[in-house]
C-alpha cells in the first residue's frame, strides 16, 4: 500500500500553503485542516499517512488534537510543528503522542528529512534478531499474553488491538531486539526518535516507557517484563 498522504493542520492560510506546494513538489499528496475538530473530521473519513500538526490553533490546540487522534486508536506518525521551542513544549507533544517535533521557522529540506524519517519507521519493515519466535508464526513474538507480528507492524493482548503509537512501537521492537540486555536512556533515544532530533531531556523516555507499560503489563505498577534498572536504564525480560 502507498503511504503518502498527510495532514497539514495548520491555521495560518500562507504556512499551509507553502507546505502543501512543497510536499506535491517531492510527491506527496497533502490535505489542509484549518482546526484540530477538522483535522479529526477528516481522519475519520480517509486516510492519512502522516499529520503535521501546529500546536496554536483555533479550537481545541494542537495538543488535545493529538491526544483525541490517539484515543481514537490512530496510530500514524504525528509531527508537531510549531514555533515554541521550550523542552517542556517537546516533552508535552512527546507525551500526548507525538513522534517529533519541529521548531519554526524550518527549512523544508529538514522539514522532508523528518517526513520520510518518520514514514520509514511506521511503515517499514523491521528486523528482530532474537529467538523469542513461536513455532507456529516465525514473524510473531508472543510473550505473555502479548504477540507481536514484525511485518504488520501490529501488537495485540488477549487477542486485542494494543493500538501503539509509532514510538511506542520502536520502543517495543528495540526492547524485543536486545531481550535481557539493560539499554541506557541515551541508547534508547539514538535507536528510536529522529536522527535530525533527540530529545535532550530524559524525561522523554520515562514518559514513553511509562505509556508503553501501560499497554503491555498486567500492574504497570509492577511490570514483569519492562523493568527499570536503577542508575542506568531499561531492560526486558522474557
Amino acid at each position: 500500500m502507498k503511504r503518502d498522504r498527510i495532514l497539514i493542520v495548520e491555521d495560518e492560510p500562507a504556512i499551509a500553503d507553502a507546505i502543501f506546494d512543497g510536499l506535491q513538489d517531492e510527491g506527496f499528496v497533502p490535505e489542509k485542516a484549518g482546526s484540530g475538530e477538522k483535522a479529526l473530521t477528516l481522519l475519520d473519513s480517509m486516510q492519512i499517512d502522516l499529520v503535521l500538526l501546529d500546536i496554536r490553533l483555533p479550537g481545541i490546540d494542537g495538543y488535545e488534537t493529538c491526544r483525541q487522534i490517539r484515543m481514537k486508536g490512530f496510530h500514524m506518525p504525528v509531527i508537531f510543528v510549531s514555533a515554541r521551542d521550550e523542552v517542556l513544549d517537546r516533552v508535552v507533544g512527546l507525551e500526548v503522542g507525538g513522534d517529533d517535533y519541529l521548531v519554526k521557522p524550518f527549512s523544508f529540506r529538514e522539514l522532508f528529512s523528518r517526513i520520510k524519517a518518520q514514514m520509514r519507521r511506521a511503515y517499514g519493515e523491521f528486523s528482530a534478531g532474537n529467538d523469542q519466535v513461536s513455532p507456529e508464526n516465525k514473524n510473531t513474538i508472543v510473550f505473555g499474553a502479548v504477540s507481536v507480528n514484525i511485518k504488520g507492524m501490529r501488537a495485540r493482548r488477549d487477542g486485542k488491538d494494543l493500538f501503539l503509537t509509532p514510538i511506542e512501537m520502536r520502543l517495543l521492537m528495540l526492547f524485543l531486539e536486545y531481550p535481557g540486555q539493560v539499554l541506557t536512556r541515551d541508547q534508547i533515544m539514538n535507536q528510536v526518535w529522529s536522527e535530525n532530533w533527540n530529545p535532550e531531556d530524559p524525561k522523554t523516555v520515562n514518559v514513553h516507557i511509562r505509556h508503553l507499560r501501560e499497554k503491555i503489563e498486567e500492574n504497570p505498577a509492577k511490570p514483569v517484563y519492562l523493568k527499570t534498572v536503577r542508575g542506568y536504564g531499561y531492560r526486558f525480560d522474557q
